[in-house]
């Protein structure tokens, strides 16, 4: 499967999860009407090759979107090159097993959600490690504000515009 083909899998697949699955975020009645989400296409160079740093898990206290500041454990660093500029974002563990870098760039409050998005840490078989922002996603409280979800750190807002992953959703 191509590289888009996968992402566009991967998209169908999440339309699918908020459409139709038991847990997803969207109020019943927004379910019914929903027609999927509006993803910015689908650009290879957005899959930005990442120096991981790992360190000992601590706990930090991360803004939410209840205004009050919620406990998270940071497993590491992620610096990346976007612009000429340098970033280096806290990652953090999602409780799954997986790990993420909540982050804010210049598509906030215009094309995307105002509080950021959030993009999985993927690290390959050789070490290296990746953030693919064609798959960065909304947080649940996008769909509904019953959802408490971790804002991004100052520490990781971008300057320049993502154009890569979703866009804001606007109910049916």
């Amino acid at each position: 499967m191509s590289y888009g083909a996968g992402i566009e899998a991967s998209r169908l697949e999440r339309d699918l999860f908020l459409k139709e699955h038991y847990a997803s975020p969207l109020p019943e009645g927004d379910q019914e009407a929903f027609v999927g989400i509006d993803y910015f296409p689908i650009d290879a160079a957005w899959r930005v090759q990442v120096t991981l740093d790992r360190m000992e898990p601590s706990r930090i206290d991360i803004p939410s979107t209840s205004g009050m500041d919620s406990p998270y454990t940071t497993v590491g660093n992620a610096q990346l090159t976007i612009g000429g500029s340098t970033y280096v974002l806290v990652v953090l563990d999602d409780g799954d097993g997986d790990v993420f870098v909540p982050f804010r760039d210049g598509t906030c409050g215009d094309e995307s959600y105002a509080g950021g998005r959030y993009v999985r840490v993927e690290s390959e078989d050789d070490g290296r490690s990746f953030l693919d922002f064609n798959e960065a996603h909304n947080p649940w409280c996008v769909y509904d504000d019953e959802f408490v979800c971790p804002l991004p750190p100052a520490s990781n807002w971008i300057a320049e515009s993502i154009q890569a992953g979703e866009r804001m959703y606007q109910p049916g």
